[in-house]
C-alpha cells in the first residue's frame, strides 16, 4: 500500500510485524501526515492502539479521531479505513487467526 501527498513521490505505508504466536498477531504501524489504508475488512477481530499521533478512522456509520494511548476495536467483517494528518503510530493486534493452531509467541529480532 502507498500514499501520494501534493508533490511527493508515493510512499509505502510502514507496516511491521513484531511478534507472532499463531492464534495472535501484533504488527507495527507507521503513517507519514497524508498516508491512508484504502478501505478493507478483516475475518477477524483487531485492536489498534495509537502509540503517537492521531489517527482518524471511518467505518461508513461513524467516524473519529483515536489519540496516542487510546484504542479502536475492529469487529470481523466490518469495513474501515484509517488516515493520518501527523505522523502517526499504533499496534495492530490480530487476534483468533482462523485455521491456526497457538504456538509460543516468536519475537522478531533487530
Amino acid at each position: 500500500m502507498s500514499a501520494q501527498g501534493p508533490g511527493s513521490a508515493r510512499r509505502a505505508i510502514g507496516f511491521e510485524q513484531i511478534a507472532d504466536c499463531g492464534s495472535m498477531r501484533v504488527v507495527g504501524l507507521r503513517l507519514e501526515p497524508g498516508q491512508e489504508v484504502p478501505e478493507h475488512r478483516n475475518a477477524i477481530p483487531v485492536a489498534l492502539i495509537v502509540t503517537a499521533g492521531t489517527l482518524h478512522f471511518d467505518d461508513g456509520s461513524r467516524d473519529g479521531e483515536v489519540a496516542a494511548g487510546e484504542m479502536l476495536l475492529i469487529n470481523p467483517g466490518e469495513r474501515h479505513t484509517y488516515r493520518a494528518e501527523v505522523a502517526t503510530s499504533a499496534y495492530l493486534v490480530y487476534a483468533g487467526l482462523p485455521g491456526v493452531r497457538s504456538r509460543t509467541w516468536s519475537l522478531r529480532r533487530r
